[in-house]
């Protein structure tokens, strides 16, 4: 008989690919966060970043495209049934239904609380920032980019971390239901390798689905690949001690009341180093091409003074990309 632990082992192999992968922390890139002043100026007063629910924002169809996509592909799939057949017999039935009850938990519970904060790598070849990312996501070049320096940014602890920062992949439709295809027949295999006992048969559907949820979360079309994102994402169940649940919470959006985590930029213990702040973390703040006058500069460094964020004058800079409003 096999321990929880040696069942869910047998499943690491799902994650090579992430593990092969070129990302945080192995790779540290300066990040943009294009944004408009006033959210620039909430930030600093507030010392707080805001992360967005994924089913209000526009890449909704990405993160229900890869649960959706997967799930209709699981019960389907002749690879999993013919696990199911095989020397170590599993009943296919009962996994079905506990690969439901899964997709259920999330669907209902732990989506809700699913935060992403999206930003975009940023060349330290340059202090313009991205034309598309301007019009955008930048108030159309009214706004201003937050740069953050990940080699800045220090985790501890990884494991026990309620956050997971990497780097977004680009593929078509077809690119990511064949990704979605592989991976279900490379959990068949792993399936076929033990007689797990239906009472066990969370174990290996968890593994499977947390794999496909962060496929799902950090996969977009290829049509934004120009935009080079990467994303911090919060899972509530991941946050096994209860880090951040006391900045949960909500605002008024375009869609009525909306889930946000509302994330103060401070040490959070075991976890990052005691120095996090926003004058660690930020190299620069770039304004956006269209309020880059000397007035507007101004403005914003006497801002910056106001809310006790002097120490990142000298790090405000204004773009010089030639720029019309549409």
């Amino acid at each position: 008989m096999f321990s929880d632990e040696e069942i869910y082992e047998v499943f690491d192999p799902l994650w090579a690919d992430v593990e092969n992968s070129t990302t945080y922390p192995t790779v540290r890139p300066l990040l943009a966060h294009y944004t408009s002043i006033a959210t620039l100026e909430r930030i600093m007063a507030n010392d707080e970043i805001w992360f967005s629910n994924p089913l209000y924002m526009n890449d909704m169809e990405e993160l229900r495209f890869g649960m959706n996509e997967g799930a209709s592909a699981f019960h389907s799939h002749p690879a999993i049934k013919a696990a199911c057949n095989g020397v170590n017999y599993i009943n296919y039935n009962k996994l079905l239904t506990t690969f439901d009850s899964q997709y259920h938990q999330f669907d209902t519970l732990h989506a809700f609380d699913t935060y992403v904060f999206c930003t975009a790598e940023h060349s330290n070849k340059t202090t313009d920032g991205l034309l598309s990312m301007w019009r955008g996501y930048g108030g159309n070049g009214n706004g201003a980019a937050i740069i953050f320096d990940t080699a800045k940014f220090v985790v501890r602890d990884t494991e026990e971390a309620p956050f997971i920062l990497s780097n977004v992949t680009y593929a078509s439709h077809d690119q990511r239901r064949e990704w979605i295809d592989k991976k279900l027949v490379e959990f068949a295999g792993l399936l076929g390798k033990l007689s797990i006992p239906e009472d066990k048969l969370y174990l290996p559907i968890h593994a499977l689905f947390e794999r496909l949820k962060i496929f799902s979360l950090f996969t977009k079309h290829h049509g934004f690949s120009e935009e080079r994102e990467w994303r911090v994402v919060y899972l509530r169940d991941r946050d096994r001690n209860h880090l951040l649940h006391h900045m949960l919470d909500y605002a008024i959006g375009r869609y009525g009341l909306e889930p946000k985590l509302k994330f103060k930029v401070k040490p959070i213990p075991k976890i990052t180093e005691e120095n996090l702040s926003l004058e660690t973390l930020i190299s620069q703040i770039v304004l956006g091409p269209s309020v880059s006058s000397p007035l507007a500069v101004m403005a914003v460094k006497r801002m910056l003074e106001k809310v006790g964020k002097s120490g990142l004058v000298e790090k405000l800079i204004a773009s010089t990309t030639p720029f019309r409003a549409i």
